[in-house]
């Protein structure tokens, strides 16, 4: 009897705690609809391609566009890991976004952010397999980017946004 008190308790503690789903609703719900209504702006470079192909595929396309999602990248290579004849034996890639979210019915920036993630990539006697490596490296960062910046749009438009019922 006692167990059944602590969880009815611990419920409604639960419930008044302001807790709420982000993504509550599914595809109809507050945080797929505004997200569905940001338009993402073309990004210059082949990382440009692969994080607005991302980004266009986490937010869905469709409705209304109610916001501007301009994005600058900053893709780096760094080499480090000197050998004796002065050759790289490790990169560090780095890919950075700054994005900004403007409203359009007002022209404001309503949110002005920035992403980022690195990866290390063996340097190996193989041209092409090094290549390769950075190829694929710029691929899984453009993912985590795309991650990083969808999650906090999803957090800024679910709090912008009145709860639908």
């Amino acid at each position: 009897m006692m167990r059944l008190l602590i969880l009815a308790l611990s419920a409604l503690a639960l419930t008044a705690c302001g807790l709420r789903p982000q993504y509550a609703g599914g595809m109809s719900g507050t945080a797929a609809t505004a997200l569905r209504s940001i338009d993402v702006q073309p990004i210059p470079g082949r990382a440009g391609w692969l994080v607005r192909k991302a980004l266009v595929q986490r937010l869905g396309e469709g409705g209304p566009s109610a916001y501007r999602l301009e994005v600058e990248l900053d893709d780096n290579i760094t080499g480090f890991g000197i050998r004796g004849d002065s050759a790289a034996t490790r990169e560090r890639r780095t890919l950075r976004a700054r994005y900004r979210l403007v409203d359009l019915s007002n022209g404001a920036v309503v949110l002005d952010a920035t992403a980022g993630s690195d990866a290390g990539i063996d340097v190996v006697s193989s041209q092409y397999a090094t290549v390769a490596a950075e190829q694929t490296a710029l691929e899984r960062l453009s993912d985590v980017i795309a991650d990083q910046m969808v999650g906090r749009l999803a957090l800024f438009v679910t709090r912008a946004a009145p709860p639908v019922r």
